[in-house]
């Protein structure tokens, strides 16, 4: 069945295009990209006008949860949530039960996958066996059964040496090694950014200190190794800085940032809401302003969700000892619209390559992150226009912990279109 997307304003950064454009697709793939394509009956038709049509944006850090917490989220109930967020691939991390660190789980979570749900599932190895930081997962055997990337995300490596040889090892395979920058020792028992607010709550705090050493150590060991580094989640300006340094040196380090850290401050955490848990912690007006600098200049390469989805009894706890993450998959692109581009922060096209492009050619992704002539059919297609107002039926992930509940958000996900196959998530 061929398609036809028309009357977008079509936004392929990584081509340069640019403007009011007609997609026809057929078996998967992009057939042109053109003006005012002819129709025939049996093609379908899918009116854009008004719309963005963008390349498939591409989630680089999120978490499903199966195998081994299926009671927070299942494979099948993040990827529709991941769907209805306007995604069309994602990356999951490995902090499963068993954790994601041999072929058995790799293969466990993308013949899951293929069973439920069209989206791209790229997933992302333990960097050590078992995430306990003492020796390296078998990144051969795990690349052969399908993953793309080694983190042990939550768990930071401590040990230097061990993230050398990861770098390494990884390098040689054509993996990307994801470090979670947190220097543990400066980080222990924290439940919030360190500051004036964390000394007024009485709660103890984490210093953006703790993520600015391992991004520095990081980034040195990149450029000993001369192999790639992406740092997830970065969440202060000493840490955008800590980048921009080290790329105009041409260290190959990359960076995310979530829609939760430039949205949010600590001060929110005056309420006790443990939806403003998280780790990284929240951090100051001025940690954001320089966040949206950073992703605005390239210094910060991508947007990721670090969808966290946890049960209620998780999060019902005294704000100290609650879990940390937020669900982000169906909040993330209408919160970049509002507060970034809406806002004149970013531009529109920074917006595109930051949930398409950028992540695509971090794990390499070749065939994806642009909208060429033979390139895979994935689109995003979104308003910017429309409001998203999310009530807890119309959440996808069976957890509900999210700060964005009943508020309105400018901007939405319309449709999507995964490997030929178009979604229609809400009316015009």
């Amino acid at each position: 069945m061929k398609i036809v997307i028309k009357n977008g304003r079509v936004v392929d950064p990584q081509n340069g295009v640019d403007e009011t454009l007609d997609i026809l697709i057929s078996n998967g793939k992009i057939l042109s990209v053109d003006k005012k394509i002819s129709v025939s009956k049996e093609v379908e038709v899918f009116d854009a006008t008004g719309m963005i049509v963008a390349p498939g944006f591409i989630d680089l850090h999120c978490h499903l949860r199966e195998p081994g917490y299926e009671r927070k989220e299942t494979i099948e109930s993040g990827l529709l949530a991941a769907l209805y967020g306007g995604f069309t691939a994602v990356c999951p991390m490995a902090n499963t039960n068993p954790v994601n660190d041999n072929a058995g789980i790799t293969n466990f979570i993308l013949e899951t996958a293929k069973k439920v749900s069209k989206i791209k599932v790229y997933p992302v190895g333990a960097l050590s066996k078992g995430q306990k930081g003492e020796e390296l997962a078998n990144y051969a055997e795990m690349k052969e059964a399908g993953i793309w990337a080694v983190s042990d995300d939550g768990n930071p490596v401590m040990n230097s040496a061990l993230l050398r040889r990861s770098l390494e090892y990884a390098g040689s395979l054509g993996l990307t090694v994801i470090d979670h920058p947190e220097d543990k020792n400066l980080s222990e028992g924290g439940s919030m950014n360190e500051g004036e607010v964390s000394t007024r709550l009485g709660l103890k705090g984490i210093p953006a200190e703790a993520e600015l050493i391992h991004i520095r150590r990081d980034t040195a060991l990149s450029n000993l190794t001369n192999e790639s580094i992406h740092i997830a989640h970065i969440s202060s300006k000493y840490s955008v800085e800590s980048i921009r340094v080290a790329k105009k040196r041409k260290i190959k380090a990359t960076a995310d940032v979530t829609p939760h850290h430039f949205s949010l401050k600590d001060e929110l955490v005056e309420t006790f809401d443990t939806n403003y848990k998280m780790n990284p912690p929240l951090r100051t007006e001025e940690d954001i302003e320089k966040l949206i600098e950073g992703l605005n200049d390239g210094t910060i390469d991508c947007i990721a969700t670090d969808h966290a989805p946890h049960a209620y009894e998780d999060k019902m706890v005294e704000f100290d000892r609650a879990a940390n993450g937020i669900i982000g998959f169906q909040t993330a692109v209408p919160l970049a619209i509002e507060k970034l581009v809406l806002k004149d922060k970013i531009s529109l096209k920074r917006m595109v390559d930051a949930f398409s492009s950028s992540p695509a050619r971090i794990i390499g992704l070749k065939d994806k992150g642009h909208l060429s002539a033979g390139a895979s059919a994935d689109l995003t297609i979104f308003s910017l226009r429309k409001e998203t107002f999310l009530k807890k039926e119309d959440i996808k992930s069976l957890s509900k912990n999210s700060p964005f509940l009943n508020k309105k958000i400018k901007g939405a996900v319309m449709a999507v279109v995964i490997d030929g196959n178009l979604f229609r998530l809400r009316e015009k």
